[in-house]
């Protein structure tokens, strides 16, 4: 068993790229996450087979629509048995509750998490999108509105990884993505930290992709960065 408190994002085309990339990590990381563009290409099929490889499953479809559409895709992905699914929390209360409700009645261990603001958002991109809370608050008013719902697990920058701590302490999950070596190039990420400054910042576990994924060798890659992760959570 792992202590890695990496995330693999398995930002790849394909089920035999997935499968490939989670056999060159091996347990350097402590679970995979398939997200939309593996998703779409293979669907089902690459869920199973990333599992055959004994990863533990972070499925990132990021549902938002109406409860009952986001209730029944909640039960297919239970049936997948992976461990944590991902929602919008601006999909707003009444789906938040069905998606919980759906994933406890199926008793699979399924977690549902929601999101709060993408880690792309800058606090302009935020505003364009009509929303005028400062990033900070839209984040905190989100994860209110889902821990209000049931949610206990949220994805949200490592930068409001702390303010979310805060505010739901030891019993909140804190996923954050928007992890990058230090002085590597933040890509399309706006708001980014180091794994140890995301940990000593409050957060579970780290999604990283395409530091490890890119790397001439990904396992070392990914070893780096949880063995950085693993000394500043002992501190």
């Amino acid at each position: 068993m792992t202590d890695s408190p990496l995330i693999l994002a398995l930002d790849v085309a394909s089920t035999l790229e997935a499968v490939s990339l989670c056999e060159k990590v091996g347990d350097a990381v402590g679970m995979v996450k398939v997200g939309l563009e593996l998703f779409v290409a293979d669907g089902p099929k690459s869920v199973e087979a990333v599992r055959n490889c004994g990863a533990s499953i972070f499925l990132d479809l990021k549902l938002h629509d109406i409860p009952e559409t986001v209730d029944r895709a909640v039960a297919r992905a239970a049936a997948l048995n992976v461990s944590m699914l991902t929602v919008h929390a601006s999909g707003g209360a009444p789906m938040l509750e069905r998606a919980v409700a759906r994933a406890s009645g199926e008793a699979t261990g399924l977690a549902i998490v929601a999101v709060t603001v993408l880690t792309s958002h800058t606090q302009a991109s935020l505003h364009a999108t009509g929303v005028a809370a400062t990033l900070a608050d839209q984040v905190l008013a989100l994860a209110q509105l889902a821990w209000q719902s049931g949610v206990t697990h949220f994805v949200c920058s490592p930068h409001e990884a702390s303010l979310l701590r805060g505010k739901f302490g030891q019993a909140a999950c804190l996923i954050t993505p928007g992890i990058r070596p230090r002085g590597a190039d933040v890509q399309d990420q706006a708001r980014v930290l180091t794994p140890s400054a995301a940990m000593q910042a409050g957060a579970n576990w780290l999604v990283v992709g395409r530091p490890i994924r890119d790397a001439q060798d990904p396992r070392a890659a990914a070893l780096a960065m949880a063995n950085e992760a693993k000394e500043a959570r002992r501190q």
